[in-house]
């Protein structure tokens, strides 16, 4: 126990100055766009426009019958938006669970590679708050608390849709990530649009996560294409190619823990990664939806980009009621 005590100890201090500098700038942010008693919460209920929104991210929805790396992230939202004279405000909650398994699901854990992926399940609940101007330019803060390991479900939730889909069993989660308590402080903001032509613009942003499960960095550029400035009425719909590299500083659901305990698979994360997505959004009245494929490069350090890289389907769908 004092090699852990050590462990911890270590990452705790590593990561302690940076979870209070987010929060601090957190707080600051919100207070400096006018989240004040004029705006409380309860303002944003009785005069704002609801809007719920399911996110899925999945490996199988691309026709593949096999799991692995990032194999499924479900996210709900419920958020209230607010009209300003230089755009909206938003704020709300929203819980979710990602799942992150080896290459091959079928393989047996005495038989998995150094360097393929641990088993890890993240479900956490949190909440938001965001700015956008019409211009295009947008910050955001959030929060989300929630567990890492078998207390997040990650094990019970893929064994019942492998059955439930016919699929082979899992058969490693026995060895996933241990069971810690996780807080992660997120962060972004996006540069106005950058008008190309009528049709097309281009939009940088950059966030940021710092936490006991993810801390990283993440610069990205989003490039759209299509019928932009109509109505919700009149209803838009456009193409989208987004790239991103992120710098990671602290992965749980690789490295492990921070506070528990170590005597389990892990691997060391690549200090820097890779996303593409391409993908179609239309929108018309009170609904919205978003269809993306999202490749993302390999995670691992050491392993590479052949057997690392991961490819899922993204699928959004937005209401909110008039």
């Amino acid at each position: 126990m004092g090699f852990v005590s050590r462990h911890a100890s270590r990452h705790a201090s590593r990561h302690a100055g940076t979870i209070k500098l987010l929060i601090v700038v957190t707080i600051l942010g919100m207070q400096c766009d006018g989240l004040g008693a004029e705006e409380s919460l309860q303002t944003f209920i009785n005069e704002g426009r609801p809007t719920s929104t399911l996110e899925i991210d999945n490996d199988s929805l691309l026709m593949r019958r096999d799991d692995g790396l990032y194999t499924s992230g479900v996210r709900f939202s419920h958020g209230y938006r607010l009209s300003t004279a230089e755009g909206w405000r938003s704020a709300g909650w929203r819980v979710g669970q990602q799942l992150y398994t080896p290459s091959d699901v079928r393989v047996r854990p005495a038989n998995l590679s150094p360097l393929d992926r641990p088993y890890a399940g993240w479900l956490y609940g949190g909440f938001f708050y965001n700015v956008a101007n019409f211009d295009g330019s947008e910050l955001a803060f959030g929060l989300d608390v929630g567990c890492l390991g078998p207390c997040a479900g990650g094990r019970l939730t893929q064994t019942f849709v492998h059955k439930l889909f016919d699929q082979f069993e899992p058969l490693g989660w026995s060895t996933q990530i241990r069971n810690e308590v996780g807080v992660v402080l997120r962060s972004g903001a996006r540069a106005p649009y950058w008008r190309l032509n009528r049709h097309a613009d281009i939009r940088p942003g950059v966030s940021l996560r710092l936490g006991n499960i993810f801390t990283d960095l993440t610069a990205d550029a989003v490039l759209r294409a299509g019928r932009l400035e109509s109505s919700a009425e009149a209803g838009g719909v456009y193409v989208f190619a987004r790239g991103a590299m992120r710098a990671v500083a602290y992965d749980a659901t690789l490295e492990g823990g921070m506070f528990s305990d170590d005597q389990v698979r892990t691997v060391k994360p690549r200090r820097m990664t890779g996303e593409w997505e391409l993908g179609l959004q239309w929108y018309q009245r009170s609904w919205a939806w978003r269809l993306s494929v999202v490749r993302r490069s390999s995670e691992i350090n050491g392993l590479s980009e052949s057997l690392g890289r991961q490819d899922f389907l993204r699928l959004a769908i937005s209401y909110f009621p008039q």
